[in-house]
Parts: C-alpha cells; structure tokens; sequence
C-alpha cells in the first residue's frame, strides 16, 4: 500500500516541480529534466500492472455484488453493468499500454536531445 502511495505521488510531484522551476526561474537544473522524463520507465510498468491486476482480480466481486450497476427498466431508460465496463478497460488498457509507453519513449528521447542541443 505505502508503495502505491509512493508510486502515484512520486509523479506527479516531480512533473509540477520541473514545471515549477521552469516558470518561476526560466530553467530546471539538467538531473530535474532527466527526472521528469525517465521515471516513468519504472513507473508505467509497475502501475500499469498493478492496476490491471486489481481489476482483473476484481472482477469476480463485481459480477457478484452488481454493484454501481443500473438495469432496466428505470425512468431514464438506460442500463449499465460495471462488471463489463471493467472488462472493456482491461480490454482498452492491455493493447493501449504500449502505445502509451512509446509515446512517452518518443518524448523522452525528444526532451533529452534538446536538452543537449542547448
């Protein structure tokens, strides 16, 4: 759990810092830029996982406990099943990882390149 909160915090305060510095100072030291665009290399890959684990491993639980689901008929006339939303991000998060991943690879290497160009 602790590692989690780690995890998820740790991202977040590294990216507003860089941009931080950068407003208020007109730069970031170089190990703040490389902070910036390579923790994600361990980051993505171990949140990623742990998240379509604790979907994965969720989804007997919410097919049981119908919960957050809405069946029919209802005065809105609309019905959701939770079980297979979940199902439909696993599906939409497995294939949509790498390219996510890649994408950030890119903007990595553009970042880096930069950054020594000036």
């Amino acid at each position: 759990m602790e590692y989690a909160f780690i995890r998820y915090s740790s991202s977040p305060i590294i990216r507003y810092s860089f941009f931080g510095m950068k407003e208020a100072f007109g730069f970031a030291p170089s190990w703040h830029l490389w902070l910036r665009y390579s923790t994600f290399l361990v980051l993505y890959p171990t949140g990623i996982s742990s998240e379509v684990g604790l979907i994965y491993f969720a989804l007997p639980y919410i097919k049981a406990s119908e919960k957050y689901c809405f069946r029919m008929p209802n005065k809105w006339n609309f019905s959701f099943d939770y079980f297979y939303a979940a199902i439909l991000a696993l599906g939409i998060y497995v294939p949509g990882s790498p390219h996510l991943y890649r994408y950030m690879l890119g903007q990595r290497k553009r970042a880096l390149s930069k950054s020594k160009k000036e």
